[in-house]
């Protein structure tokens, strides 16, 4: 028979089938571990670059919070709070522009001007601010003095009612006088009270 002549060339090739069946199983094992080491490695690594990105994410929120709060901090203080020079004008003519809608017109205007301080445990500390008070009468009908003085509390400039004193005048006439007041920065004392906080 045909085995019987190629008996050695079988058993080699037998060897040789079983050697590779051997290495086979051998390597696919290893093969698998170090598949799954790879994909636990993979997972991991994922999972890592998921946190870093959501740290970054936090972090740039972050950023753009503190920058939106730096340009409102920068607004209020160069509109709102800004110093006398920049600022009074157009205080002035705001009050002038309410007191026009409002169809009472003053008939003079008097300004007075204090350094605002605060007292805490008993002594005097300037805030780095001026205040400016603004004093004017008008007479007018209930309507027209409510309608200004509620035009002044929603007005867009940084003013105080102060002091309001409401008399009879003839008829349905009030006369009302009014006191504003208002604070201006004052940039050197505001450094100069800055550097002595820190």
């Amino acid at each position: 028979m045909i085995w019987r002549e190629k008996r050695t060339l079988l058993i080699v090739l037998g060897l040789l089938l079983a050697a590779n069946t051997a290495f086979f199983f051998t390597y696919r094992v290893q093969y698998q571990n170090r598949l799954d080491d790879l994909d636990v490695r993979l997972a991991a690594a994922e999972d890592s670059l998921a946190a870093a990105r959501a740290a970054r994410l936090t972090a740039e929120r972050q950023v753009q919070g503190y920058r939106k709060t730096e340009q409102d901090v920068a607004q209020v203080l160069d509109t709102h709070w800004s110093t006398q020079t920049r600022r009074f004008t157009a205080l002035v003519a705001e009050v002038k522009r309410l007191a026009i809608a409002s169809s009472l017109t003053p008939a003079a205007y008097v300004f007075d001007r204090a350094d605002a301080t605060t007292k805490s445990s008993g002594r005097k500390d300037t805030v780095g601010a001026t205040e400016v008070g603004m004093s004017f009468t008008v007479e007018g009908t209930y309507q027209q003095v409510r309608r200004l003085i509620n035009l002044l509390e929603l007005s867009q400039q940084f003013v105080i009612i102060d002091r309001i004193q409401l008399t009879a005048a003839t008829g349905d006439k009030l006369t009302l006088n009014l006191h504003l007041k208002t604070l201006f920065r004052d940039d050197s004392q505001t450094r100069a009270v800055a550097t002595n906080r820190l």
